[in-house]
């Protein structure tokens, strides 16, 4: 799980765009602001993930995963 909560964009994208140098199949990262949601979620499908979002409260845990 990587925490992104109180890291505005881009430092997001840039932590997602890091971890998926490993070439993992699945990530799950957690960002608490709707922007860094949108620009994460974005980047993962130009990358090839589906992307599914889970909210609770003011946080979302975003949920990508190769086709």
């Amino acid at each position: 799980m990587i925490d992104a909560r109180g890291y505005s964009c881009p430092e997001p994208v840039i932590m997602i765009k890091k971890a998926m140098e490993s070439g993992e199949q699945a990530y799950d990262m957690m960002v608490d602001n709707p922007t860094s949601k949108e620009n994460v979620s974005r980047y993962a499908r130009h990358q090839g993930y589906e992307v599914d979002v889970t909210e609770n409260g003011e946080e979302f845990t975003l949920h990508m995963h190769r086709k």
